[in-house]
């Protein structure tokens, strides 16, 4: 087991529920120093983990077989950070049976205070754990009993000596460009006082961030690959569903027809790694011989019920284990120009323009689409111009949609849609570019479902960096004073 940085005595960290390994990388950032232990069940995650936290010592087994007095080879725990299953207490689960197994995960930290009795404990879950309590026969957490359990468990560790405060925390109040949510419980008994820290960042029209206290959000816009290709809809080999394609219509008309201000991307490689944007009214980069940028409007869809999803300009919605995000992109065009070069063939946003001549008679042609005035009953969202026109009727009842941009009508050419990649999942969990997803230590490949759910399993870093730093204070300073 390694020990550097910061000085914790003999004392070491463990990862229970280590997974993919955020957490362990925001305690090692706040620390200065490798986590110890790391503890999970499933070999991808710990590949991960190991390829990521090579001075870690690693256990691929279930956190109830491995003895606490063992692992540690019995030296004094400075902290234990707990991030059990959440998905059996998230109301995410819906109106499905729950596994009290499952939800009975954090019992295994009551078992490592009573054996080693970790001077700082944390853990990490969703907010419905504060609900945690029995189930009904038919397997559905029971209404009336509600957060009995919870508050069981918590005594336990009050019982053991431990002072115990909960809190529920954003990510994107610390840094990440995710807006996920978790609770947090904190327990330690050395006599210091819990500390919370104060969030890092906040909405751009805050006073807040107006007098620079805090940085605005970090966005969806910098997570994104710009450089990767963003497929027409209308040219899948299956259509999308019918539901899908009605949240995008909704999607296009909040987030594109409606928007105040589209941006513009370069879309040359070098640019698209580090990740370059500007608001449509913002200075472009420099113009060079080629035309390496593009404008777009573009949002996030979520792949259920309901939900239409929101701006690239907003951090990101929470990442599960099966990805549901998916980056929807509306090309667009002068109006003008689109009229002169009417018949031929678009090309798509995340496509270089060809050179911009003084006429412009070399630009790619873009088409744009009409759409029912109000409705019709039939459920048509819009129609390409390239195909007929529905039958006229006696009132007028058919719109050519177009977009206002400081004064000049640009028209919808296209619409893109594509998944989101696991590099960009883990962006926007506020991983750093140069975290291995892909491969273990010994260069295995973990291929891209390991790599999604190994996100949506993880723990942003910006959370248990900011959590340790607060709480170890202490021992940085007395490092700094020696």
């Amino acid at each position: 087991m390694m020990q550097q940085g910061l000085n914790l005595g003999h004392e070491i960290v463990v990862d229970l529920f280590a997974g993919g390994g955020g957490a362990s990388l925001g305690i090692e950032q706040a620390l200065d120093r490798p986590v110890d232990v790391a503890v999970n069940h499933d070999p991808q995650a710990v590949a991960m983990h190991a390829a990521n936290h090579p001075g870690t010592e690693h256990f691929c087994e279930s956190v109830f077989r491995v003895h606490p007095v063992a692992v540690t080879r019995n030296q004094p725990v400075g902290l234990l950070w707990a991030s059990p299953d959440c998905t059996h207490h998230s109301k995410a689960k819906g109106g499905k049976p729950v596994s009290s197994g499952r939800r009975g995960l954090a019992w295994v930290v009551i078992k490592w205070a009573r054996r080693i009795r970790p001077r700082v404990i944390m853990l990490e879950n969703v907010e419905e754990f504060a609900d945690w309590g029995p189930l009904t026969p038919e397997g559905m957490p029971c209404a009336v009993r509600k957060g009995q359990t919870f508050r069981q468990w918590i005594a336990q560790l009050e019982r053991l000596g431990y002072q115990v405060e909960a809190r529920v925390l954003r990510a994107c109040d610390y840094g990440a460009p995710t807006i996920r949510k978790r609770l947090f419980v904190i327990a330690r008994r050395d006599g210091r006082p819990i500390v919370w820290p104060k969030p890092s960042h906040g909405p751009a029209e805050s006073i807040a961030v107006k007098r620079r206290r805090r940085l605005p959000y970090r966005t969806a816009a910098e997570c994104i690959d710009w450089s990767l290709p963003c497929h027409s809809i209308f040219e899948r080999k299956r259509p999308l569903a019918e539901n899908t394609m009605r949240r995008i219509a909704q999607g296009m008309k909040r987030y594109v027809i409606e928007a105040a201000e589209p941006f513009i991307i370069a879309i040359d490689h070098a640019s698209a790694r580090t990740g370059s944007t500007w608001a449509a009214t913002q200075p472009l980069s420099t113009i060079t011989t080629e035309n390496r940028h593009a404008l777009v409007t573009a949002f996030l869809a979520k792949h259920y019920g309901g939900v239409i999803g929101h701006t690239v300009g907003r951090p990101i919605g929470t990442i599960t284990t099966v990805d549901h995000h998916s980056l929807v992109a509306a090309s667009m065009a002068p109006y003008m120009m689109t009229m002169r070069n009417a018949g031929k063939p678009f090309n798509e946003a995340d496509k270089p323009l060809h050179t911009i001549t003084a006429g412009g008679a070399h630009m790619y042609a873009v088409a744009a689409f009409m759409a029912p005035y109000y409705g019709s009953g039939s459920g048509e969202t819009g129609r390409d111009l390239r195909q007929p026109a529905p039958t006229c009727t006696t009132k007028d009842r058919l719109q050519l949609v177009t977009v206002q941009i400081d004064g000049a009508t640009y028209v919808i050419t296209d619409i893109g849609m594509r998944m989101l990649q696991p590099r960009e999942l883990f962006n926007a969990n506020g991983f750093p570019p140069d975290y291995v997803i892909d491969q273990g230590p010994e260069g295995k490949p973990l291929p891209k479902y390991a790599q999604v759910r190994m996100c949506g399993n993880s723990v942003p870093p910006v959370w248990p960096r900011a959590l340790v730093s607060a709480n170890f204070a202490h021992e940085q300073q007395q490092r700094g004073a020696a």
